[in-house]
């Protein structure tokens, strides 16, 4: 509350100190987590007829605690300020099995402020330890039945601060919510408590924990968003077997761009494409990082709330993808990143999913490696257009980029500037934007290219440059989704489309414009299909959104409450989109499941 208190400036004060008693629940039962190995330790010295037991290991044992306590809580605060949530497993992970990648994402934090509270909270634990841990424990003599009685109130009163009391509910992260202010409801939030839910909840992927109606019901309404009058397209190639090429844009959000962001000069020359190409206007993310945004945008699954297809390759390689559709169509297939692909399991995904060639950091010279990430995006660009140029036709080739992601570095000047994450960020983009100018320029030179399909989309949106959309605010969804090339027809260069549309869409409206059968893809729409309902659906760590008929509405999925509505006086059409929000949620985590 300290570190975010511009967020509560509105907020009423009474609000702010309630948040403290609300906590206490889940902060006792943290606490009384770590108890039990000192509490058995005890029992276990209690039954014995020694006078005296010696505790001086609970000192190490608590510092221990405090040390990584204090770390969690650096990480959480961070992980608060770039996400909206606080920290879970899907933080953690990354730490723990690709640091290296971990540290560069966290190039943008406030690192000596960072250390500054971890000095604080460290040096202040450790100080309370030496005032007030015993290290000796001296135990009266008592009778056996006493010892037992003694015994099974601690345990039991322990028990129950673990559990929240004796009622039919034990503790869970919605016992700490009590407010419409969201960063209140995540304040009083115990930080290591909802990490341990989030780990053990992680690997229990058997029941459904979005269960808000009945199951069937759910699906019927789903199953009524994909029904179409008429499987149809609206052709705007001139060739059904074209060359395609997906750029994938980290953090490219709708705000970077003049025509859809009104921010001048960070990508001209994305701008400046759109004149040319077939522009989707309303196109939103169906996450908030990227491994979800790479599934999103190739196979068209949706996202899962606080976890992601991606961590369970055993699933992942049950749902189609555009690659493997376009292989079994005599596709050349190939995959572009400059950075480690076993990060985010990007590398699982794409080895299932006939993509034949792989190009990660491990393709490139040492010298290379310039980014904290990896290559930079310029590099990556040039290495695929050279490969490209020796590949069979008709190829199909994916680019994610990563320049434009935290610590946002780029090589030479930084146009913006880089005194703030913001100036970075524009600085980034506006690189990413000339690498792409630049390789469409060099590509306008090749025998491939007139016969060649482009499309550029982001991964996911950002808090940047606009720095005022809220995690659960639909303008933090809102991406480009762009299809360029000599390929597309000239009635359609030019034209934009206003229909809403997830990212989930492009495998569908893709393969249609190929005449290659999408029926596989589930939770994809051919955008292009005058007969196409038009919606979107989007979700982060226990949250959901729901865009449909210029109406948008997000739900916080543990608070249980409504977080922002764009019409607030009509209660009709924000219940109808939420019941379908939470139809959507429900129905593809069941499919999750059954995979």
């Amino acid at each position: 509350m300290f570190i975010f208190h511009k967020k509560l400036r509105d907020i009423p004060l009474s609000d702010k100190f309630y948040t403290y008693y609300q906590a206490l629940r889940l902060d006792l039962s943290m606490a009384a987590y770590l108890a039990v190995v000192p509490l058995i330790v005890y029992l276990f010295w209690y039954f014995t007829k020694k006078s005296t037991a010696n505790f001086k290991w609970v000192v190490i044992y608590n510092r221990i605690l405090i040390a990584l306590f204090g770390f969690f809580s650096i990480v959480n605060f961070n992980t608060y300020r770039e996400w909206g949530s606080k920290i879970n497993y899907s933080a953690v992970a990354p730490i723990i099995f690709t640091p290296k990648e971990a540290i560069a994402s966290s190039g943008t934090s406030p690192f000596m402020f960072s250390m500054f509270i971890l000095a604080i909270l460290i040096g202040s634990g450790f100080y309370l330890n030496f005032l007030l841990v015993k290290k000796q424990i001296t135990f009266i003599k008592t009778p056996i039945y006493l010892k037992v009685i003694v015994a099974i109130l601690l345990t039991g009163f322990n028990f129950l601060l673990i559990r929240g009391g004796w009622g039919t509910a034990p503790n869970s992260q919605s016992m700490a919510y009590f407010s419409k202010y969201e960063i209140l409801n995540h304040a009083s939030l115990n930080t290591e408590w909802n990490l341990m839910s989030s780990i053990l909840a992680s690997n229990k992927i058997n029941k459904n924990p979005y269960l808000f109606i009945d199951q069937k019901e759910a699906e019927k309404t789903v199953a009524d968003l994909y029904k179409v009058e008429k499987d149809t397209t609206i052709s705007i190639l001139k060739n059904q077997k074209p060359n395609v090429v997906i750029f994938i844009l980290e953090g490219f959000t709708a705000n970077l761009t003049k025509t859809l962001g009104n921010e001048n000069g960070i990508s001209p020359a994305f701008d400046s494409l759109i004149n040319d190409g077939l522009l989707f206007t309303k196109i939103y993310s169906s996450g908030t990082r990227t491994d979800k945004g790479i599934i999103g945008t190739l196979t068209g699954f949706p996202t899962l709330g606080l976890g992601s297809i991606a961590k369970w390759p055993e699933k992942m390689q049950k749902i189609p993808a555009i690659s493997q559709k376009l292989f079994q169509n005599n596709y050349q297939t190939s995959f572009y990143y400059g950075g480690e692909a076993e990060f985010g399991n990007y590398k699982a995904f794409i080895l299932s999913h006939n993509y034949q060639k792989l190009v990660d950091k491990n393709s490139f010279d040492k010298k290379d490696m310039n980014s904290k990430w990896g290559a930079y995006d310029g590099l990556v660009f040039n290495k695929q257009l050279a490969d490209m140029s020796q590949t069979k036709q008709p190829f199909f080739s994916t680019i994610l980029s990563l320049t434009n992601h935290e610590p946002f570095e780029v090589p030479g000047t930084a146009k913006f500037g880089r005194k703030n994450s913001i100036e970075a960020f524009k600085s980034t983009a506006f690189y990413t934007d000339s690498c792409i100018n630049s390789y469409l320029n060099d590509a306008k030179k090749q025998a491939w290219y007139k016969n060649t399909l482009f499309i550029f989309i982001a991964d996911h949106g950002h808090l940047f440059p606009k720095n005022k959309y809220d995690i659960s605010q639909p303008e933090r969804y809102h991406i480009p989704l762009l299809f360029y090339g000599d390929v597309i027809k000239d009635e359609f260069k030019g034209k934009k489309i206003d229909h809403i549309g997830s990212q989930q869409d492009l495998a569908a409206t893709l393969l249609a414009q190929l005449n290659i059968s999408h029926k596989d893809f589930l939770w994809s729409n051919n955008l292009l299909n005058p007969y196409t309902k038009h919606f979107a659906f989007f979700s982060w760590d226990n949250g959901l959104g729901f865009v449909k008929d210029n109406h948008y509405v997000t739900f916080d999925t543990i608070g249980k409450n409504i977080l922002y509505q764009s019409e607030p006086t009509d209660k009709e059409k924000t219940n109808k989109n939420l019941a379908l929000g939470k139809s959507y949620l429900q129905s593809v985590y069941q499919q999750f499941i059954n995979l």
